[in-house]
């Protein structure tokens, strides 16, 4: 129960927070020289017809006045209608949202599966380097010389998600999993020098045992909020990641939206982005309270 109230208190705090967010994202998309009118029509930009779009998508209007007509629409659920899509915001996102959540995971559980303290040369190689670097090796590598994976899309059934998703997937977690592993080993350590540690090795269980059984489930606690921070961090990084493999989710039309000046469209796509942020810190929180009892949700 305690569990449902924090998740409650968290949610509704997120109200102010993605206002805030709303706010800021609806000023600064307008400091991005270019006007969507003439970004829409093109060669076809001429004066008159430039004032006719502007006056039709409501850009004549004070840009406070935008704004209130911006956030009445959005308490109703209504992120507003695409510029460049011609289609209604939440719809556009409802269809690429799935592809970056897709990544997220594949990153996640890969992430998890290298930072395995086996696999020691493969993370300490990924470390500090660029995810796009990576990312293009990978292709060049696993895609085209070895034709063992899919270099671009999404497929369309779950066999070729899951296929797809192998090269963005890896490509996340080895600019992740050195950081995971640092906090891990240190966490180890720590715990391994700990009293009741000695005094398990005393009382002669055996040394998997104690491992498994008592430091791992310690030391981790502090590896989950890491994880957990990153992750919300590469929610809104992910964008990178879906140009290199050209994977249709939120990043990759959040780029084409603000190359379009579709304002609508990146201020839905970034109240989404917060909204996750929020939700994976959420649940590391949550996650550290289960393992740590003396973590209290207030």
């Amino acid at each position: 129960m305690k569990y449902l109230v924090y998740i409650l208190k968290r949610l509704v705090a997120l109200i102010p927070v993605l206002l805030g967010i709303s706010f800021i994202v609806f000023f600064l998309i307008r400091l991005i020289p270019g006007d969507p009118a003439a970004t829409l029509l093109g060669s076809h930009a001429t004066p008159d017809a430039v004032r006719e779009l502007r006056a039709q998508l409501g850009l004549n209007e004070p840009l406070w006045s935008q704004y209130l007509t911006f956030l009445g629409h959005l308490l109703k659920g209504d992120l507003g209608y695409s510029y460049v899509y011609d289609s209604p915001v939440g719809g556009l996102i409802g269809t690429s949202l799935p592809v970056t959540i897709w990544l997220l995971v594949s990153g996640t559980v890969f992430t998890v599966l290298i930072a395995d303290n086996i696999i020691r040369a493969v993370p300490i190689a990924g470390l500090g380097l660029p995810a796009f670097w990576l990312g293009i090796m990978l292709i060049l590598i696993f895609g085209l010389k070895l034709g063992l994976f899919p270099v671009a899309g999404f497929g369309d059934t779950l066999g070729a998600h899951l296929h797809g998703m192998v090269l963005p997937g890896i490509t996340i977690a080895l600019t992740l999993a050195p950081i995971l592993i640092r906090s891990l080993r240190a966490s180890m350590i720590d715990v391994l020098s700990s009293d009741y540690i000695v005094t398990a090795h005393a009382k002669g269980i055996s040394t998997s045992r104690v491992v498994l059984g008592h430091a791992l489930r310690n030391a981790a606690v502090s590896s989950v909020t890491v994880l957990g921070v990153n992750i919300a961090y590469l929610t809104g990084s992910t964008l990178v990641v879906e140009r290199v493999f050209s994977l249709p989710g939120i990043g990759q039309q959040m780029i084409n939206s603000i190359l379009g000046r579709d304002f609508p469209t990146v201020q839905g796509i970034t109240l989404v982005f917060a909204i996750m942020v929020v939700v994976v810190n959420l649940l590391t929180d949550v996650a550290h309270a289960a393992l740590d009892p003396r973590v209290k949700l207030a």
